[in-house]
């Protein structure tokens, strides 16, 4: 079987679509799939020389839209040898220029077998988007651009995928008219991260060098509204004083992701620097990749992410696979599955909430904190390997 991905980039940077599809990459060439994708980054981009499979990129995009104009070109010439399509993402050309070519190729050639086409929207399908008082504009950009465009790529494709039940529950409450043909709840996984080598922990220090030896709470992810990185810290320094002067203990907090040099960054950068106290148990490194990466889940006491929206969370699963407790707000996706599992702590997205999260867990005892790490990962190997993951996307090939 031969499948293409189309996205408009595979940069890390941008998170979980181009990571999902470099996670699948073992397992699928073990069920005889042979991958390529086709993405609009420039081709000289560093970190497109690291995977296994083809990678044909035609950019640099111009525009917001993302717009690259040998993409409609190189889908035209090549569409046919693949049999099966997956449209990663939306809201950009690239999802347009495959439903316009895969359309026009159907009209003119309606006897010709096509390749199955398939969307998978990563949540951009949330009403979340749409419903944001700070998005009005954007929600009217959108609305406009579904009736006009997304709504036929959606539609007329054969089948999305989601990465959960949630995700799939909350797309049909967001645009009209909405009638895909099939949904299938695929799930999204990782591979297992590597096995802990003290060398993470070398990474990590070298870039936190002030952490060796000191209990701490993590945050990885992008610096963004959307993350409710806002509440964390003004929730932190509330229980951290609270404990403080009542004599207890508190691990420090972790921040780490690109967007310190955005304009919501500075903001927060600005708002600690005005509380010395907090900025010396608060530490904010940029974008933790590799060992340094590892070595922060290995590391860290429990996983934080309050997000205000999550389709997913690959970094949740991460820590879960790192048998590390999750603590999150029930806006990330697969907090049922957390929370039936008994792997961490769910909250509401709200300054209440990520204050409960915070004290809850520092209520909890060694012996129960001991019991949701062997949780968190049972959660991980019964719900997100990606084996499993790889025959739900088999078996949506597969279906008529």
């Amino acid at each position: 079987m031969h499948l293409l991905h189309v996205i408009s980039s595979m940069d890390p940077v941008n998170g979980g679509p181009s990571q999902g599809i470099r996670n699948l990459d073992l397992a699928m060439r073990n069920e005889g799939v042979v991958r390529e994708v086709v993405c609009l980054d420039p081709p000289d981009s560093s970190y497109l020389s690291k995977d296994e499979f083809t990678i044909h990129a035609l950019g640099p995009w111009r525009s917001q839209w993302r717009y690259s104009s040998k993409l409609i070109p190189w889908l035209y010439a090549n569409v046919n040898r693949f049999d099966i399509i997956i449209i990663n993402g939306l809201w950009a050309y690239h999802s347009y220029a495959a439903w316009k070519v895969l359309h026009e190729l159907k009209n003119k050639f309606p006897a010709k077998k096509m390749p199955k086409v398939l969307v998978m929207p990563h949540g951009m399908l949330d009403p979340y988007f749409q419903r944001t008082k700070e998005r009005w504009l954007k929600a009217i950009r959108n609305w406009v651009y579904w009736k006009l465009i997304e709504g036929s790529v959606v539609n007329d494709a054969d089948g999305l995928l989601f990465t959960c039940q949630t995700e799939l529950l909350l797309a049909r409450e967001t645009f009209v008219p909405y009638h895909p043909k099939k949904e299938y709840n695929a799930g999204y996984g990782i591979k297992p991260p590597p096995g802990y080598h003290h060398s993470m922990s070398d990474a990590f220090y070298e870039r936190c060098p002030q952490l060796k030896g000191v209990p701490y709470l993590l945050f990885l992810g992008r610096i963004h509204p959307k993350k409710g990185v806002r509440m964390l810290t003004d929730m932190y320094a509330e229980v951290y004083k609270a404990r403080v002067s009542a004599g207890l203990t508190m691990p420090t907090l972790v921040i780490a992701g690109p967007g310190w040099n955005s304009e919501y960054g500075k903001l927060l950068t600005k708002q600690l620097s005005r509380t010395p106290e907090m900025r010396s148990v608060i530490y904010t490194p940029d974008m933790l990749t590799d060992d340094a990466k590892w070595g922060a889940f290995y590391g860290c006491e429990a996983f934080v992410l309050p997000s205000h929206q999550e389709n997913f969370g690959i970094a949740v699963v991460e820590a879960l696979a790192c048998a590390k407790p999750v603590l999150i707000s029930d806006q990330v996706n697969i907090w049922r599955e957390v929370a039936d599992g008994g792997a961490g702590l769910v909250e509401n997205d709200n300054d209440i909430g990520v204050k409960n999260l915070l004290t809850r867990w520092m209520e909890m005892t060694d012996k129960e904190k001991a019991q949701m790490s062997k949780a968190a990962k049972n959660v991980y190997l019964t719900r997100f390997t990606v084996d499993q993951i790889v025959k739900n996307y088999m078996t949506a090939f597969s279906s008529r």
